[in-house]
């Protein structure tokens, strides 16, 4: 059998043991008889039943209870289950179990972490050896065979580390949450999917720190051009699992240096709103007595004067003018936010004003909805103008100048 994971599995397990064991002080005689034991060592009839035999030292799991309490995996009840799942994938949009292609975690012992390691190596088929064991192929068949130990008994050690409890074994130690249920309770324990949280940090250091990444980032540093662009991710945080320790967690955890990352979960910085859509009348939503008063205070005291000229009429005519811009400066902020911001199921605005701040077509169209909207901007400048004095507006000559100028500039109300 020629199976080029397997070679370099024993070949590195090899060099690993002979590094550890050499002294500079031993001679050659030394040195012949440390390889030899070596390779006896790790001959498959010396660390294949070793192997198996300590196999049920770790577990295969895709939700190790370890990363939410290193102490978490052992109670006075037993180990706790090691959770395998298995979702089929689903054409949904969602980020969960089954829709995301990860490896399988793996918790235990972390002097057993090489027997992991080794039904995990995928043969020159693509699929891993505790596959070909589970399916009893020809390879399974071929590797298990040894002297001194039936392929079977091999087997049989070699799949206690997937092997799945039938009993319910939770920790105090894993975080719980009672479901409500009609008249009682489910308590769940949640658990940390690793495969998928270090699949996404494998993403995120690709698309930050790859070598394509660092040549466009140093040319936009240098200002040179390039047809390629690439993606920056703010505020991440990296989180850490297990301390100086990583393996005690799980073998993803180890393999990636108990760090992972955090994408940016903070709640969403809402502007506070200055405009508003009207939900009823445009004059009452919209418009602030505030905005207006200086200009009806101003106009107040023109009219006040007791005579009356050139200056005067045409300082009472700015101020009519300043309150029109003011009315269509707020009706062209009104039409920015309609799109995102007026529900017609809900809105209970008048049809005129409707068609004033929403269709355009119509506005073009026809002039109906502009006459009734002249006559409520009238009727506001009067109830506004009164309630700014304290007072009522001195003559009904007031309300037709402003009238006057109201219809010289209708046209802007479009």
């Amino acid at each position: 059998m020629n199976q080029t994971a397997l070679s370099n599995f024993f070949k590195d397990r090899k060099e690993a043991w002979i590094k550890k064991n050499l002294k500079t002080s031993m001679n050659e005689d030394e040195v012949f008889e440390l390889k030899l034991k070596c390779e006896k060592l790790f001959s498959l009839q010396e660390w294949l039943p070793n192997a198996s035999s300590r196999a049920k030292q770790i577990s295969m799991a895709t939700h190790p209870c370890t990363f939410s309490h290193p102490s978490s995996r052992k109670n006075k009840n037993g180990y706790v289950n090691p959770i395998i799942f298995q979702a089929k994938k689903r054409e949904d949009g969602y980020l969960h179990s089954g829709n995301v292609d990860v490896k399988v975690d793996a918790l235990g012992n972390a002097a057993a972490l090489d027997v992991y390691k080794f039904l995990t190596l995928k043969m020159d088929d693509g699929l891993e050896l505790i596959e070909h064991i589970k399916q009893d192929s020809n390879i399974a068949k071929e590797l298990l065979s040894i002297k001194n130990i039936s392929y079977t008994e091999l087997k049989k050690g070699f799949l206690e580390m997937i092997e799945e409890s039938t009993d319910s074994v939770t920790s105090l130690r894993i975080k719980q949450v009672y479901f409500p249920l009609e008249n009682e309770y489910h308590l769940l324990s949640i658990l940390t999917n690793s495969g998928i949280m270090y699949h996404l940090r494998h993403k995120l250091d690709e698309m930050r720190f790859s070598d394509e990444v660092k040549d466009l980032r140093d040319k936009k540093k240098k200002k040179e051009y390039s047809d390629d662009s690439f993606i920056e991710i703010y505020n991440l945080t990296t989180i850490g699992y297990g301390g100086t320790k990583p393996q005690n967690i799980s073998v993803l955890n180890n393999q990636n240096g108990g760090k992972a990352h955090l994408l940016h979960s903070m709640p969403p910085l809402i502007n506070k709103r200055d405009i508003y859509f009207p939900k009823k009348n445009f004059f009452t939503d919209s418009l602030r007595l505030w905005d207006f008063k200086e200009s009806f205070l101003a106009l107040d005291s023109i009219i006040k004067t007791d005579y009356n000229n050139k200056n005067i009429r045409e300082g009472r005519e700015y101020r009519y003018e300043e309150i029109i811009e003011k009315i269509i400066y707020k009706m062209y902020l009104i039409r920015e936010v309609a799109d995102e911001q007026y529900y017609e199921k809900t809105s209970m605005l008048k049809a005129h004003q409707k068609i004033w701040l929403l269709d355009s077509e119509k506005r073009i169209d026809s002039d109906e909805w502009l006459d009734k909207l002249l006559k409520e901007t009238t009727s506001w400048f009067v109830r506004s103008f009164e309630k700014s004095i304290g007072k009522k507006v001195y003559n009904k000559s007031e309300i037709d100048n402003f009238k006057d100028i109201l219809e010289k500039n209708k046209e802007a109300f479009r």
